[in-house]
């Protein structure tokens, strides 16, 4: 498995497109916005376009999968239904996958959105706002910084902190750099 970054600079979210080297399948995650060097990508390499991945319904996310969509035909998975319409294969609670040959758990983590999911392939956790490097993602209202906090030390926490963390904005981490920093953040918040 290979994994390409991309910079979406209008909204400075990233976008990845993860390869299954066998087979030439494709899946992007988090196309916020499509570039002419994500077409040339697929196309010079040969790659089919399998699925899309979004993390969470916000423009910085998911406003370039009108482009894919006028140029493949890949399957949307998304926990909103306005994403695609009829096209969107809705995700709920938690569970696993098999898009062309990749096995893509996916936990369902409200808190920065009612909407976000953080997509496992292999051992990547692609955590779109929910957890950045360190930091989790905005909230709206005590309650749902709550219940983020809680999703994350119960389901992502759980995971080895050896895995890898792709985030929807900012550098990648390890699970367990990213631990450390929220430990001590929270420690902080907690002293003050």
């Amino acid at each position: 498995m290979k994994v390409y970054f991309h910079l979406n600079e209008g909204g400075f979210s990233n976008c990845y497109l993860v390869v299954n080297e066998i087979s030439n399948q494709a899946i992007i995650i988090d196309p916020g916005k499509i570039t002419k060097e994500i077409i040339a990508r697929i196309e010079d390499n040969h790659l089919n376009l399998s699925a899309v991945l979004i993390t969470h319904n916000h423009g910085s996310h998911a406003d370039g999968l009108k482009t894919l969509r006028k140029i493949y035909s890949p399957k949307v998975f998304a926990a909103d239904w306005t994403v695609a319409a009829n096209d969107t294969t809705v995700i709920t609670g938690d569970g696993t996958t098999q898009i062309e040959g990749m096995q893509v758990s996916y936990l369902t983590i409200p808190g920065h959105t009612s909407d976000s999911v953080v997509y496992k392939i292999g051992s990547i956790l692609f955590t779109g706002d929910v957890l950045l490097s360190g930091e989790i993602g905005k909230t709206n209202s005590s309650y749902s910084e709550y219940i983020l906090r809680s999703n994350i030390e119960h389901k992502i926490f759980s995971q080895l902190d050896t895995t890898v963390l792709m985030p929807g904005h900012g550098p990648p981490s390890t699970l367990g750099a990213a631990k450390a920093i929220y430990n001590q953040n929270l420690t902080k918040k907690q002293i003050n």
